[in-house]
């Protein structure tokens, strides 16, 4: 069943659910019809499983790059160091626009489908965790403001990070270098004043 999982999310990844067909799928893979069908329950059940699988996937990699921090940061310059290239991993560059934009679909995705829903709030919930644990990594030496809550921080980057879908469909986008200013700007006032 992962070559199927594999076959969708390349699909998901370049056209639109709806043109997706389970026939084709197995054609492509040489998996039994009957087999998807009796392992995902449905056409909807196996693109869920590919949703999920990609949102997954496309988290995954942020999840480890924010643990390797709280696992190597030992001072205010070395977390400084660390977390300064963050906001332009995160938000800038083609790849990155992508990731937003396949993310955000599958979120609005989930909208309507509680299934959905579930599966990939319990990666969002990881991947939450993980940032709120890199904050408090922060707050808990006196780098970061402790007036706002870890979660709130946690959430507001992420909400800067991903909002940024509606400007990648502006007609007149922010420049990246302009926006990577505007983020470290913001990211700095987040530091606690000495």
């Amino acid at each position: 069943m992962q070559a199927v999982l594999d076959e969708v999310c390349e699909q998901l990844m370049t056209t639109d659910e709806s043109l997706i067909r389970i026939p084709d799928v197995c054609k492509a893979t040489g998996v039994n019809y009957g087999s998807v069908y009796h392992h995902f329950g449905s056409r909807e059940g196996v693109i869920d499983a590919a949703y999920n699988m990609l949102f997954s996937k496309l988290a995954e990699g942020d999840i480890q790059v924010l643990r390797d921090i709280n696992d190597t940061a030992t001072t205010l310059p070395d977390y400084i160091a660390a977390l300064a290239p963050l906001v332009e991993r995160f938000s800038s560059g083609p790849d990155r626009q992508l990731r937003r934009s396949i993310r955000v679909r599958i979120v609005a995705a989930s909208i309507t489908r509680p299934e959905l829903k579930m599966l990939i709030g319990l990666t969002q919930t990881r991947l939450t965790d993980e940032l709120i644990r890199l904050v408090q990594f922060g707050q808990d030496r006196g780098w970061l403001r402790n007036d706002l809550s870890a979660r709130s921080i946690a959430v507001a980057l992420q909400v800067l990070i991903f909002g940024r879908i509606l400007d990648d469909i502006s007609l007149n986008p922010i420049d990246s270098k302009d926006w990577e200013f505007s983020m470290g700007a913001f990211f700095m006032s987040l530091f606690a004043q000495s």
